[in-house]
């Protein structure tokens, strides 16, 4: 079948329709919660793990080389989960991380601002949650858009409404929730989204990729390294910045399961800084 991963503004009916969607194909259903549960068996404070899920890490956390393990780690689940296919992801930065896989179809769900804030206020308020008024909604609905928008960018240097990320944009001001889940569930049984053998091992070289990235993350003497590790089949390419010991890094990256074989490609990479600012 397919992977769906599915972008959404706060309000536009993301969520809901994902669960759906999910339920109707017989898919298992990705969100936020899902993938910290996942993530936690790396051994990460949960407090913190849930933070950097959602926002990008603060300015100080920018040189801390743990935030590179922590996002990492979010990342490898992203990968594992999708691994498993036909799964709807919602959030998680799918839309980058699965880019050119055949039988991703990924999504955004938008909806024009006002409009958002209104069916946010109806629902918190039929919650019975207090002081919900729609200046105070919008105020949260706007500070979510920033924080997700400014997320993307420092993650992937990329930006979170830009089209080429997307295969399919629905705007739910013009289709309703039910029309958006036909829509999405036809899709993912068109013939062009049917996993290959090729697909699947392209996301497993991924997955591994990852895991490799998250085991010289963690270890004591490679953590302060930027190191981006690519796969074929079980065939590793380290990616090693100037100062990280080779002999080290080939050796954790051997005892990751499934790895095969370890290549080192030197590169001029920061020391410090795990991602772009």
């Amino acid at each position: 079948m397919a992977i769906l991963t599915i972008s959404q503004e706060m309000g536009s009916g993301g969520a809901e329709i994902g669960m759906t969607v999910a339920g109707r194909l017989g898919y298992t259903y990705v969100d936020h919660e899902e993938l910290l549960g996942r993530a936690r068996r790396y051994g990460l404070a949960e407090d913190r793990l849930a933070r950097l899920a959602e926002d990008r890490p603060s300015w100080v956390e920018r040189f801390d080389a743990e935030t590179r393990r922590y996002i990492l780690s979010l990342q490898v689940v992203l990968y594992e989960f999708a691994q498993d296919d036909n799964v709807v992801l919602m959030g998680g930065g799918g839309q980058w991380l699965l880019r050119g896989v055949p039988h991703v179809l990924r999504t955004r769900i938008v909806a024009p601002f006002p409009l958002r804030v209104n069916r946010l206020t109806a629902t918190l308020s039929a919650q019975g949650k207090e002081r919900v008024t729609p200046k105070t909604v919008a105020q949260f609905v706007r500070r979510d858009d920033i924080q997700k928008s400014a997320r993307m960018r420092y993650l992937f240097d990329a930006e979170i409404k830009e089209p080429g990320l997307y295969d399919l944009l629905i705007n739910t001001a013009v289709l309703s929730r039910a029309a958006a889940v036909e829509l999405l569930a036809d899709a993912a049984r068109r013939p062009e989204l049917e996993t290959t053998d090729a697909a699947r091992q392209l996301v497993a070289d991924r997955v591994l990729a990852s895991q490799v990235e998250v085991a010289l993350a963690a270890h004591p003497d490679m953590r302060r390294h930027r190191i981006d590790a690519e796969c074929d089949r079980g065939m590793v390419t380290l990616e090693l910045p100037a100062g990280a010991d080779p002999d080290v890094a080939r050796a954790v990256a051997r005892d990751v399961a499934g790895v095969h074989s370890v290549q080192l490609r030197v590169a001029e990479i920061p020391v410090v800084t795990p991602f772009p600012g």
